[in-house]
C-alpha cells in the first residue's frame, strides 16, 4: 500500500473519515534504526481519545494508538470478486433471512428480532438491518430483555466485509461489552456450473419435506420439536436432498433409513434468482466418495428448472473441508458475518 506523497509518509485521515475504508501503517515497536511497522486495512469506526479502531473485513476490532500513526489515507471499497453473480449486502441479506426464518418473529424499529426455541443463531438472533429507532445502548437493552423473557441468550447478527455491511454496528456492539462468538462466510456462485459437475446424481432423492431418515443425518437435529421443522421448512420454495446408506436400499426411495441413516444430505431453498445451500453434510464413513458433490448438483439443477441462476451459501471459516470443496465448485466469498453476545 503506498503512502508517500511526494516521497514523505503521511497520515491524510482525519477523525472526519469515521465510517470510511482506510489503509493505515502504525510503528509498532520502538523507534529509530530498529522500528517496525504494521499495515492495517479496514473501516475506521471510531477515533477518541486518542486511540484509532478499525475493524478489518474479518470482523476483527483493531485498536491504535493515534501516536503510533506515520501513515494513513481512505482506500476505495474492496473489488468485488466477479467469478460470480453480481450481488449487493442488502439483496444477499434479505434472501438469506428468507431461506432460514425463525418461529415468532417482532420489529425493533427497522430491526428483527427473531426467536425459534433456541435452534441455531440465525434462527435465535437479531438482523439488524436499518435503524432501530432507540439510542443504540436502549436497543440493546431492549434486546436483552426479549430474549430473556423467553430463556434465550441474547445475540445480534451482523456482517463485514462487503459495501454497505456494519463494522460500525460491531464497533458499537464491542464499546458495549458484547463480543463475536461465530464467525462464518456468505459465498456466492454462478449456478449453472454447480448443476454442471461431474456427479452421479441418480441415486440422490429430492423432497419438500425432511423425513425421519433426513433427520437422522442431520448433526444440528439435537432437539426435535415443530419449531425445528418451521425452520427447515421455511423459504419461498425448499427442497431436501437425500443419498441413502447402503443398508436402506439406496436409490429405492423408500425414505425408511433410520435405523441407518442417510450417507448424505443436503437443502436447497430457491428464492427468485438466488439458490441457498444449506445442511450438506456426508457422513464419516461414506466421505471422499463425491456425496456432497452429488447432493449440490441435484439440487443445482433443481433450482435451475425453477429458474434460479446465482448460488449462496454459508461456511463457517475453520470448516477448510468444506471451504476447499465450495472453491473448486466456484464459491467466492462476497461478505463475513458474525453473532455478537453480551459478555
Amino acid at each position: 500500500m503506498e503512502f508517500t506523497m511526494g516521497g514523505r509518509l503521511e497520515v491524510r485521515i482525519t477523525p472526519a473519515d469515521v465510517g470510511k475504508r482506510v489503509s493505515v501503517r502504525r510503528r509498532s515497536t520502538g523507534g529509530g534504526s530498529g522500528a517496525e511497522f504494521t499495515d492495517t486495512v479496514g473501516v475506521l469506526t471510531s477515533w477518541n481519545d486518542g486511540v484509532v479502531a478499525i475493524t478489518r473485513k474479518s470482523g476483527e476490532s483493531v485498536r491504535i494508538l493515534e501516536s503510533s500513526l506515520v501513515a494513513g489515507k481512505v482506500v476505495p471499497a474492496a473489488p468485488a470478486r466477479r467469478r460470480g453473480p453480481a450481488a449487493s449486502f442488502a439483496e444477499l441479506a434479505a434472501v438469506t433471512a428468507r431461506a432460514w426464518q425463525p418461529v415468532e418473529s417482532e420489529p425493533l424499529g427497522a430491526w428483527r428480532l427473531r426467536a425459534a426455541g433456541g435452534f441455531t443463531r440465525r434462527a435465535n438472533s437479531v438482523l439488524p438491518l436499518g435503524d432501530p429507532g432507540l439510542p443504540l445502548g436502549e436497543a440493546f437493552e431492549r434486546i436483552e430483555q426479549w430474549y430473556g423473557e423467553r430463556g434465550l441468550p441474547p445475540y445480534i447478527q451482523t456482517a463485514t466485509g462487503a459495501e454497505g455491511t456494519q463494522e460500525t454496528l460491531c464497533a458499537e456492539l464491542e464499546r458495549h461489552g458484547w463480543r463475536r462468538e461465530v464467525s462464518a462466510e456468505v459465498r456466492i456462485a454462478a449456478l449453472a456450473p454447480v448443476g454442471d459437475l461431474d456427479a452421479d446424481v441418480s441415486a440422490v432423492r429430492l423432497t419438500r419435506e425432511p423425513d425421519a431418515a433426513w433427520l437422522s443425518r442431520y448433526q444440528r437435529f439435537s432437539t426435535p420439536g415443530p419449531h425445528v421443522l418451521r425452520v427447515l421448512g421455511s423459504g419461498p420454495s425448499v427442497w431436501f436432498a437425500t443419498v441413502a446408506g447402503e443398508a436402506s436400499g439406496a436409490g429405492e426411495g423408500e425414505g425408511s433409513g433410520v435405523d441407518e441413516p442417510p450417507a448424505a444430505i443436503g437443502r436447497c431453498v430457491v428464492d427468485g434468482r438466488w439458490a441457498g445451500f444449506m445442511a450438506v453434510e456426508v457422513a464419516p464413513e461414506h466421505r471422499r466418495r463425491g456425496l456432497a458433490t452429488a447432493v449440490m448438483a441435484a439440487l443445482a439443477r433443481r433450482a435451475l428448472d425453477e429458474g434460479a441462476s446465482a448460488a449462496w451459501l454459508q461456511v463457517e471459516e475453520d470448516n477448510e473441508g468444506a471451504r476447499a470443496l465450495y472453491d473448486g465448485m466456484g464459491f467466492a466469498p462476497h461478505h463475513r458475518y458474525h453473532h455478537f453476545r453480551p459478555a
